[in-house]
């Protein structure tokens, strides 16, 4: 798993989708972006915030036609901001452009923000897959046999003393609770521990990837570990590394066969 402080930065991408930045860089970003599947779905929030947003503003701002989404409201920012390009305007009609600029640069920075921070209206890649860095798994080493040769165990209920600091991790202290379920990512169906660096809160509705399809995900593992086609350590690490991709390696599909909630 790639270390959480090595992860690429917003304007590194942001620069990357841009193609500004230089060969040598190009080159590290796409490798980290082809071994890190956290900044790859930072990058496509990044595009579809900023896809949306000039979708949304369009209209007020009467954004020229471009060839992307982000070059298009650079472009429309850099027209009203640049005096040279308008000499004979008063100053009055200068500062109104950049005021106007800096507005649309706030929308932008905040619509963001929001896609990022929010849950209860719009996807969020937090809330479809954990943050490693407060939720990496954890798991209790246990014999296969003795894993397989009990019925498939329940997940155990989650304490409401629990359940409330994995919110407070995550910044959800205001979610509706019903809407997410605090899920093991390693589940105990596998060996997952009743750990907190084990548990997030999983939408259950605001992502294609939420957590029916999971469910889905770890009894497909558990079959294949209990018939012997899969390695209990393996099942485990797939899982709690980047349980969508392993949900696309098991599962054969790049969309999820069952999504509703």
């Amino acid at each position: 798993m790639t270390n959480s402080e090595s992860h690429l930065s917003d304007r590194e991408l942001i620069m990357a989708m841009d193609g500004e930045l230089t060969p040598g860089e190009s080159r590290r970003v796409e490798a980290h972006l082809q071994a890190c599947w956290t900044c790859r779905s930072r990058k496509r929030e990044l595009e579809r915030a900023i896809a949306d947003f000039v979708q949304l503003h369009a209209q007020e701002l009467q954004l020229p036609p471009s060839d992307g989404p982000r070059a298009l409201l650079r472009a429309r920012i850099e027209a009203m901001a640049e005096p040279r390009r308008f000499p004979s305007w008063p100053a009055t009609n200068l500062r109104g452009s950049a005021l106007v600029a800096s507005i649309a640069c706030g929308l932008l920075i905040g619509f963001i923000a929001t896609r990022f921070f929010t849950g209860q209206r719009t996807p969020s890649v937090v809330l479809a897959a954990p943050n490693p860095v407060l939720t990496p798994g954890a798991a209790i080493l246990e014999n296969v046999g003795d894993l397989c040769r009990e019925s498939k165990p329940k997940n155990k209920a989650v304490s409401s003393a629990l359940r409330r600091r994995v919110f407070e991790e995550y910044g959800l202290t205001d979610a509706p609770a019903r809407g997410y379920e605090v899920d093991y990512l390693i589940t105990p169906a596998l060996g997952g521990a009743d750990d907190i660096h084990n548990l997030w809160p999983h939408s259950y509705a605001n992502t294609e990837w939420n957590a029916k399809v999971k469910d889905a995900l770890e009894d497909r593992l558990r079959e294949l570990v209990c018939e012997g086609k899969v390695n209990l350590q393996t099942a485990q690490r797939d899982i709690s590394s980047n349980w969508i991709e392993a949900y696309k390696k098991y599962f054969q599909t790049d969309r999820p066969a069952r999504s509703e909630p």
